[in-house]
């Protein structure tokens, strides 16, 4: 079974960072490199969830008014079924 190739990042830390890393990993009983791997593929994740709100953001604005926009009925009836407290349940 092959695995993912992997690569090394070199990053140097600020004195602070690094004693704040590697107090966590010992307290953790966790590898250092572990606990920056995993914060830096939750950044990246995070990067993209904002990347995708954004891009969808933009592309409501931009159609907003078109025929590509929320159908009014469809809205109003949306409104009166949250409007009634039975019907929500």
């Amino acid at each position: 079974m092959k695995t993912a190739a992997t690569h090394n990042f070199h990053i140097p830390l600020p004195e602070p960072v690094y004693t704040r890393l590697r107090d966590l990993a010992q307290r953790q009983h966790r590898p250092a490199t572990q606990l920056a791997k995993q914060a830096v593929e939750y950044w990246l994740e995070e990067q993209e969830r904002l990347a995708l709100h954004e891009e969808i953001a933009v592309y409501a604005t931009q159609q907003a008014g078109s025929v590509d926009d929320l159908d009014e009925e469809l809205e109003s009836a949306s409104l009166e079924r949250f409007d009634d407290p039975e019907a929500c349940q």
